[in-house]
């Protein structure tokens, strides 16, 4: 199974090196391609031990790692039409092909490790591939903000590596060399007699993954990057690294709430509430597309990690996955609205003519409307579900008036975020110049891909799915 699900990337790593103009088919081949191991691999009976211990498919990082190819395939769309809306050389072309396929092993190895220390190695494969999808825009700023991430994402994967050697310390006395596997970790959390090392060891750790997601303190690397790169390594980042990254925290958090769920949730809840504090104003700040997009990503992140330790797992993964599709789907609009000139919010949504236009402009109104979770949005149902799920834990610990105050709190900040949206969206509409604007098939294609994936999110079968992973 291994081989076969690294084979599409393999194939499109090799391919990437022909300079040849019909190479271009060949690797929107085998993007497509890597949606079929996925899902052989999500239908198949679990536990399934692709690698022994080491890579091990369960129920949930396989629908993280399908929601993940999902959006490749979306991306891989919209990289069809790429040359048309930016100014990339063929080599440039090639080579994001290449890293994009560095990116999905190093993907592939972190999400379905089953082991810390090769979940750490494909977080650190993923994050280097990108380091260089950045630079394939050949501009000054693109340069300087891939150095930039670089630094970053060497202090937050190092973070994430110390912390990790914590937890294994905190375990080995009780598991010796097999303190790295996860699934034994999560058995035998009760028996860690050293508490105070891996809560200081899940600390570490956990901010490293939540400084790579853009959270406090460094909230604006993530948007300065994906400002400066072509639109589809934003995408990327949106809907897929950050898959990888959050089913770590997942993973680590579930061992944390068994050794010490009060310190977990303290933890957590505290980090986060303050991250979307400062990014709520943010946002209300922000003046163009990429970094509105990219500060309301990191808001939603601290959501599904919020939700997740109150003991939501459904509407966890329900909101990840609504983020996921909804996010890409907005980050790739952009290459068409922006077509005209970059940081025009004024009549962005004006100018579209003919069915696929105004196809084109439905489609984005009701992502904008879907990510400030307007019914009947997924993302609606999951925080209605979340903020129940905090109540509850609440009532459990007795802090049922400290969790409203806190709840109500987090709506005034999330009602500023709606404000700047709707905002933002009554100019794009009815504001600025009609001039006449070119959408592409494949485009559209990518941003159909994208709301059939929503629909399908929020249909009975789905939910039950989603509420049978524990």
């Amino acid at each position: 199974m291994i081989f076969f699900l690294l084979l599409p990337a393999i194939i499109m790593f090799i391919i990437s090196f022909i300079k040849s103009s019909k190479v271009h088919n060949l690797l929107y081949f085998t993007s497509f391609a890597i949606l079929i191991p996925t899902i052989e691999l999500f239908i198949l009976k679990k536990p399934y031990y692709i690698l022994g211990d080491y890579l091990v498919a369960d129920k949930l990082n396989t629908y993280v790692l399908l929601v993940s190819s999902i959006v490749g395939i979306g991306v891989t769309l919209s990289l069809m039409t790429l040359r048309k809306q930016v100014n990339i050389s063929p080599k440039s072309y090639r080579k994001f092909y290449r890293f994009f396929a560095t990116f999905w092993i190093g993907l592939i190895f972190s999400i379905l490790a089953n082991n810390m220390g090769i979940y750490w190695i494909g977080l650190e494969f993923a994050t280097l591939s990108t380091v260089y999808m950045i630079k394939t825009n050949f501009t000054k700023n693109a340069s300087r903000e891939a150095w930039n991430y670089m630094i970053v994402g060497a202090i937050a994967i190092s973070l994430v590596l110390f912390g990790i050697i914590l937890i294994y310390a905190s375990a080995k006395p009780i598991l010796g060399e097999k303190a790295m596997n996860f699934n034994l970790l999560l058995l035998h959390a009760k028996e860690i007699k050293s508490s105070f090392l891996f809560e200081i060891g899940f600390a570490i750790t956990s901010i490293g993954m939540f400084i790579k997601m853009g959270f406090f303190p460094m909230n604006l690397w993530l948007a300065n990057i994906e400002r400066a790169s072509y639109y589809p390594v934003a995408a990327l980042f949106s809907g897929i690294l950050e898959s990888a990254v959050i089913i770590g925290f997942f993973r680590f958090s579930e061992i944390a709430k068994v050794v010490n769920y009060n310190y977990l949730f303290t933890f957590t809840f505290i980090y986060t509430l303050f991250t979307i504090f400062i990014v709520s104003f943010l946002i209300f700040r922000a003046k163009d597309f990429i970094r509105l997009f990219s500060l309301s990503g990191i808001e939603h992140m601290a959501l599904i990690s919020l939700f997740w330790v109150s003991g939501g797992v459904f509407p966890a993964l329900l909101h990840f996955g609504a983020h996921a599709f909804l996010k890409p789907a907005l980050f790739l609009s952009t290459g068409v609205l922006e077509s005209r000139g970059k940081y025009k919010i004024a009549g962005a949504l004006r100018g579209y003519k003919g069915k696929r236009g105004k196809f084109f402009v439905f489609l984005v109104s009701i992502f904008l409307l879907a990510i400030i979770s307007m019914p009947p949005s997924p993302m609606f149902f999951s925080e209605l579900y979340g903020f129940s799920g905090m109540l509850e834990i609440a009532k459990i610990n007795k802090h049922i008036l400290a969790m409203i105050m806190a709840i109500l709190f987090l709506l005034i900040l999330l009602s500023i975020i709606f404000y700047k949206f709707i905002s933002i969206y009554q100019s794009m509409k009815y504001s600025g110049e009609d001039s006449e604007k070119n959408v592409y098939a494949t485009e559209v294609f990518s941003l159909m891909l994208f709301a059939i994936s929503l629909i399908i999110l929020i249909l009975p079968i789905t939910i039950n799915y989603l509420k049978g992973i524990v």
